[in-house]
């Protein structure tokens, strides 16, 4: 279809006399085309405008999408089919080009999203002294898009366990879910990225499903993507830990996290909304997904085979187990609180505090008191007996 100056000329050329050989010439078109536009008492419009119809019940979507930096139309046309879209892809196409030229290149513009849409996470960590001596502290940041209200969960590692527990605690500290949560291509929740095609770790698509999100991950080597939870990791850098240098413990360094949120960072200015994440949150929690009825399984699991004896091992110490279990496998789950719970055909039969002192024995009487008694009715005899056999 020619442009609307096209038709102009056009309509211009002739009204000056020439023919129309030449109108089709200088424009580029046919004669035919030319003849055709003669008759337009106006410039048509273009039939995109009519097609786009279809898919403007989707664009506020496709927009959140763009702002992610996900670019591929074949990506974004995959994700609106399942959302009921029933146009095809050039008219999607055809929505995205103009956009093009917003598309973030170096210096990157930060785009806001909807209440309760997305939740960034992130790692940082810094050397602080923890129980008199100097550690290096792993802290799990994860900031609500909108409010830019944010929670923090101190741990010992960034394994992928600690991830989801950050999560679980963000959810819950935060009273809600949200529909979109961007990570990093960590290894605890991405396993590939490559050309837009992500594979996500199994347990973290789990934890997916359990609160009700779609897992986003940044663009390989372009983590600014998620630059409102990488601010807050260098805000944490910058003001809660350079009041506070020393530490009893991991869990000390909790509480004054959730003190220090609570009196600092959630009454701080945000200068570009003129508002306090707290204010900013109010209008957030409404949009937010309810919790479900119990909070996601972070425990380590792994399976063990119980010895005759009615002990397993685990991290060098051993513990008891009903005498049913003696000879088969059992199933483990260690909480980040250092509780083993151990099950048996998906029923739990034991629970144990892990200990650290090695090598050590943990005991409940009632485990092996069959054992006992079988002991006890073995036939005892004098030593007369044998000797009668000599």
């Amino acid at each position: 279809m020619l442009s609307r100056e096209d038709f102009l000329m056009i309509k211009q050329m002739r009204h000056q006399g020439a023919y129309i050989v030449d109108i089709a010439t200088q424009i580029g078109c046919s004669e035919r085309t030319v003849r055709r536009y003669l008759r337009y008492p106006t410039p048509p419009e273009r039939k995109s405008r009519l097609r786009m119809e279809k898919l403007r019940p989707f664009m506020e979507y496709i927009d959140m999408r763009l702002t992610e930096n996900v670019w591929n139309a074949e990506v974004i046309f995959l994700e609106i089919r399942k959302l009921g879209y029933p146009g095809g892809r050039s008219t999607l196409r055809a929505y995205i080009q103009p956009k093009r030229k917003m598309r973030p290149g170096k210096k990157t513009v930060r785009f806001e999203t909807q209440p309760g849409y997305q939740l960034q996470h992130d790692w940082g960590e810094i050397e602080a002294v923890v129980g008199g001596e100097c550690c290096k502290i792993n802290f799990a940041v994860n900031t609500l898009g909108y409010s830019r209200r944010f929670h923090v969960f101190a741990a010992p590692c960034q394994d992928a366990e600690h991830t989801y527990e950050s999560l679980v605690r963000a959810f819950r500290y935060f009273g809600g879910t949200v529909k979109t949560v961007l990570v990093d291509n960590q290894k605890a929740a991405v396993l590939k990225n490559h050309n837009g095609k992500v594979v996500f770790n199994a347990g973290f698509l789990q934890l997916a499903q359990h609160y009700d999100f779609q897992p986003r991950a940044c663009r390989p080597r372009r983590a600014r993507t998620k630059g409102k939870v990488e601010r807050m990791v260098k805000y944490l850098k910058e003001n809660f830990f350079v009041r506070y240098r020393r530490f009893d413990s991991l869990t000390h360094v909790n509480q004054l996290l959730e003190q220090w949120i609570a009196e600092v960072a959630d009454s701080r200015e945000l200068r570009q909304f003129r508002q306090t994440p707290a204010a900013r949150f109010m209008e957030e929690t409404s949009h937010l997904q309810p919790l479900p009825a119990a909070d996601f399984d972070t425990s380590y699991f792994d399976i063990r085979h119980v010895a005759w004896d009615g002990y397993i091992e685990v991290r060098g110490n051993r513990y008891s187990v009903p005498e049913t279990g003696c000879g088969r496998p059992v199933s483990i789950r260690i909480t980040l609180d250092d509780e083993l719970r151990i099950y048996g055909d998906e029923a739990l039969v034991a629970t144990h505090r892990l200990t650290h002192r090695s090598p050590d024995w943990q005991t409940v009487p009632e485990h092996h008191a069959p054992l006992w008694q079988q002991v006890s009715m073995v036939e005892h005899r004098p030593l007369s007996a044998y000797e009668e056999l000599l």
